[in-house]
């Protein structure tokens, strides 16, 4: 027993030291973010308690309408697109983990071939040109509609669903479409609720295509004017098109109005996580079967 308690708690010291070093980074940014301009550099290293207090930054950044037309891409295409990856994925999940057809088994091979094999952007780009898709959102929304890595997850799962359920249910007149919606989606919560997490993060992020595919910047996501502004250093991005005085912007640090940038990005995926960890503690089959 004392082992064991020694074994806890150097684990839990561990786990400590993990969430210090990634939430105090995150604070830190906050601290910047909510600080008067003029004192912002009096915050030395990771100071985590905000030097004044202001809502400056925020206030330039949401009366910016660029940043605000960013996040509303940004919004659209993450709902939309997760909508459709869970609805493509699951539909193809579970004719190929429930179902018996011709040539399965070439199906699932030519699905590890392409997980293994991808294409290359050169080719993608070629691709999405002959579609007449550059420049529209759907360039990034249908992008990887199915990814065969998460694929394979949910269609383990579906295959762990008790044959006894679907039996019943077909005994009962139910057809595919009815199993479907009725048994199996039910059932794996958990498993959608992970897959729901992965597609909306990588929706989210989504910079790099965004930055290939769409030239219009009225349609770049939040992520491309952020990396316009943090990373190049493209300070008239942020301030384009904002009535500032001299004094005013010369007061201003771009430091901290990063910061609140990047904050911005960061707060939907902040709220994300909550409401969908909810579902990882619950039971793949709580209440399904009674023995």
């Amino acid at each position: 027993m004392k082992r064991l308690s020694w074994t806890r708690s150097i684990i839990y010291f561990v786990l400590f030291i993990i969430t210090l070093a990634v939430l105090i980074p995150v604070l830190n940014l906050v601290a910047m973010s909510l600080s008067d301009p003029s004192r912002v550099k009096e915050l030395t290293g990771l100071g985590v308690i905000p030097k004044g207090f202001s809502f400056i930054n925020y206030e330039i950044i949401l009366s910016n309408p660029l940043i605000l037309k960013s996040i509303a891409n940004s919004v659209f295409i993450t709902i939309v697109g997760t909508f459709i990856n869970l609805f493509l994925t699951s539909l193809m999940a579970y004719v190929l983990a429930r179902t018996n057809f011709v040539g399965k088994k070439v199906v699932l091979l030519f699905l590890i071939a392409i997980m293994v094999f991808e294409p290359s952007m050169i080719t993608e780009y070629l691709l999405m040109k002959d579609l007449n898709l550059l420049n529209t959102y759907a360039s990034l929304i249908l992008y990887k509609a199915i990814n065969v890595y998460y694929l394979f997850i949910l269609m383990r799962f579906f295959q762990e669903i008790p044959e006894s359920l679907i039996e019943a249910a077909r005994i009962d007149g139910a057809g595919h479409f009815r199993i479907f919606t009725s048994i199996v989606l039910p059932l794996s919560k958990p498993a959608l609720a992970t897959l729901t997490l992965f597609y909306g993060v990588y929706h989210w992020n989504e910079y790099f295509r965004a930055t290939i595919y769409i030239t219009d910047p009225n349609k770049w996501p939040l992520q491309v004017v952020l990396r316009q502004f943090v990373v190049k250093q493209d300070n008239t991005t942020m301030l384009s098109g904002m009535d500032m005085s001299a004094e005013m912007l010369a007061s201003l640090d771009f430091g901290s109005l990063q910061a609140s940038t990047i904050i911005i990005a960061i707060i939907p995926l902040l709220l994300l996580y909550p409401l969908i960890l909810k579902y990882f503690t619950k039971g793949t089959m709580d209440g399904g079967v009674k023995d």
